[in-house]
């Protein structure tokens, strides 16, 4: 057996035991109650016999299961134990889930939403939540690990064969869940170093935007008037919004310090008609210069 990724064996070995051993006993046990119905049938057994206790069998039915019970941990066991066994020389790479992206950052700081790796190559993930709980994972790669905020936690693998695989969130994040969705790339060890040193920021990006999409601010706002979980950026800047505060409504200028503010401190003024408590603080990810640079991005959506 070959596969994506350098679990692939012992994990699909597992499965295939557990489930042979599964199928075996499903069809053993059905074909045994089956024979019991016609054989043991009241037109052929009118004077139903009472059984009285067989420890040869008591035996069999214990000692069996026990014996396959620990046939199936010792490949369970097998199969994840080198899942947490991190090669010294591993790729070190910081995995950040949160509502409803996931962000990738390299040794060298670069950052992208999908995940690139090398060929061949043992790369690890340190997982982290900025929100909520999140759980990574890489179907083709078989494996799967939770991404808990406050939690230290961690996978590895190393893919080979090249290709794009399917990267998920498996663990019910809210409302857009299913928009999860991101890619694995595995690339020729050339091809991965020449595009860890090339910027993937064009030239004629607002730094506001860049900063927004590395922190997914527009998986919930979009930037052309439509509704998605927050207010749309677009237009907003110098216009008065009616917010909740403390429970109260009042209105309030979008201005530099209302963004900062709503950075910073996002359940303080929520703007009427959207749920409250979504949105985390930014206050230790974003400096100053950041929130500004933002700012000045909105200010131009027109």
């Amino acid at each position: 057996m070959s596969g994506a990724s350098n679990f692939v064996r012992g994990v699909d070995l597992s499965l295939y035991i557990i489930l042979g051993i599964s199928v075996f006993f499903l069809v053993t046990i059905t074909a045994t109650m089956i024979y019991f119905v016609v054989r043991y049938r009241r037109k052929k057994n009118p004077t139903a016999a009472q059984i009285h206790g067989n420890n040869k069998l008591e035996v069999i039915w214990t000692v069996i299961p026990t014996i396959l019970v620990l046939i199936m941990f010792y490949y369970g066991w097998a199969g994840f134990k080198p899942m947490r066994q991190v090669p010294a020389d591993a790729i070190p790479v910081k995995a950040v889930g949160q509502m409803w992206v996931w962000s990738f950052e390299y040794p060298n700081g670069k950052k992208s939403t999908d995940l690139v790796v090398p060929l061949e190559k043992p790369v690890r993930l340190d997982l982290d939540s900025r929100d909520v709980l999140h759980s990574l994972y890489i179907p083709a790669f078989r494996i799967k690990e939770d991404a808990v905020p406050g939690k230290d936690n961690y996978m590895w693998f190393s893919a080979q064969q090249l290709g794009e695989y399917d990267l998920f969130c498996a663990e019910y994040c809210g409302d857009r869940h299913s928009y999860m969705l991101s890619k694995v790339k595995v690339l020729p060890q050339a091809e991965y170093e020449a595009w860890l040193a090339k910027s993937d920021i064009p030239a004629d990006e607002h730094p506001g935007l860049t900063l927004m999409k590395q922190n997914a601010c527009i998986t919930c706002h979009s930037l052309d008037g439509s509704k998605i979980v927050g207010p749309s950026f677009k237009g907003i800047y110098g216009h008065e919004v009616e917010v909740i505060t403390n429970g109260q409504e009042r209105s309030v200028l979008v201005d530099d310090e209302y963004i900062k503010n709503s950075i910073y401190d996002p359940n303080a003024d929520v703007v009427k008609g959207f749920n409250q408590g979504l949105m985390i603080s930014y206050k230790q990810t974003l400096k100053e210069e950041d929130v500004a640079k933002i700012a000045d991005f909105i200010k131009s959506l027109k």
